[in-house]
């Protein structure tokens, strides 16, 4: 099943409320069971049930999130989404832990029937916080890298 760039349109707007409730179920509806979530920092969650649980503690420990839509392009005919965000919330960064903070990104959302089966989420490397850029600091459990130096 295919849907029209109307009924893409309207999807789109139920999933962005559903995101400024704080909804994680409204969210989790439009995503279909076999959803591949690629995330920022490199995380990826495969299926539904994956993606709600990966979620479900930033739901509930960051509900003061807030996304703003910049920019939405619909391609119907290859049920595709372009939509660039803007995200505002409490940040984590060392020395402004708290301070509201701003990302701007990307999502690539692939449509099969009727839901999202594919989001490629990519963020800009800095971050705004009291007027100020910053860069964003790697997420990493190990601070070596495996591949040696040549």
């Amino acid at each position: 099943m295919s849907l029209s760039r109307e009924q893409m349109k309207d999807a789109l707007k139920q999933w962005h409320l559903a995101w400024e409730n704080h909804d994680l179920e409204g969210v989790m509806k439009l995503f279909h069971d076999e959803i591949v979530f690629d995330n920022w920092t490199g995380g990826k969650a495969e299926g539904k049930e994956a993606l709600r649980k990966a979620w479900a503690p930033w739901f509930t420990n960051h509900g003061g999130f807030h996304f703003t839509e910049e920019e939405t392009f619909i391609d119907d005919k290859e049920q595709k989404v372009l939509y660039r965000w803007r995200l505002e919330w409490p940040s984590s960064e060392k020395g402004c832990e708290g301070k509201r903070e701003k990302r701007r990104g990307v999502d690539i959302l692939h449509f099969q029937d009727g839901k999202i089966v594919r989001k490629l989420t990519y963020s800009k490397t800095t971050v705004e916080i009291d007027g100020k850029r910053f860069p964003l600091r790697p997420v990493r459990k190990d601070a070596s890298c495996s591949a040696k130096e040549e």
